[in-house]
């Protein structure tokens, strides 16, 4: 592995661990060399399912977009960046296991709300918000209503703290 820093092509492994449900290996390196630190992460290669947009026509996959958009709707949210690399795990996973070779886009938009459904409720509802083009309020209570029939608060969370010290 080069060094990010001074371009050698030495560098040593000082630590690997699984991360994101043993998805990914991250590995802590030394440069021989500079001696600076750096963290790579390995993961397997695999070929993802061409997506097919709502015009017809075919583009690859684009984890990149597929982050994006994702920490986008998390903004100055309380999710970590490793439950974010999993959610993406997540829908990678569930890609592949469809056997596909060509996916409509509009799976990949299902399985972002699912896995934010899971993560941030209020990200949920950004990401749906611009998903689905809320035109008024009424679809933006009816996407509430919705997440209200599917996740329940689990005790002790900080929803219901705030809502036992307000009441």
């Amino acid at each position: 592995m080069r060094c990010p820093f001074c371009g050698t092509l030495d560098t040593k492994v000082v630590d690997s661990r699984l991360v994101s449900e043993a998805a990914q290996v991250r590995r802590r390196r030394t440069c021989i060399e500079c001696h600076e630190r750096f963290t790579t992460f390995e993961v397997a290669e695999l070929q993802m399912p061409r997506l097919i947009k709502n015009d017809g026509s075919r583009v690859p996959f684009d984890e990149e977009k597929l982050r994006s958009g994702i920490i986008k709707s998390l903004e100055k949210r309380p999710v970590s960046i490793e439950s974010v690399e999993t959610a993406i795990t997540k829908i990678k996973e569930k890609m592949q296991a469809t056997g596909e070779r060509e996916l409509p886009s509009r799976w990949i938009g299902e399985a972002v709300m699912e896995e934010l459904q899971r993560l941030d409720q209020v990200a949920y509802v950004r990401f749906a918000s611009i998903y689905r083009s809320f035109k008024d309020i009424n679809e933006f209570r009816e996407a509430i209503e919705h997440l209200e029939s599917h996740v329940t608060t689990a005790p002790n969370t900080p929803a219901k703290e705030y809502k036992e010290d307000n009441e």
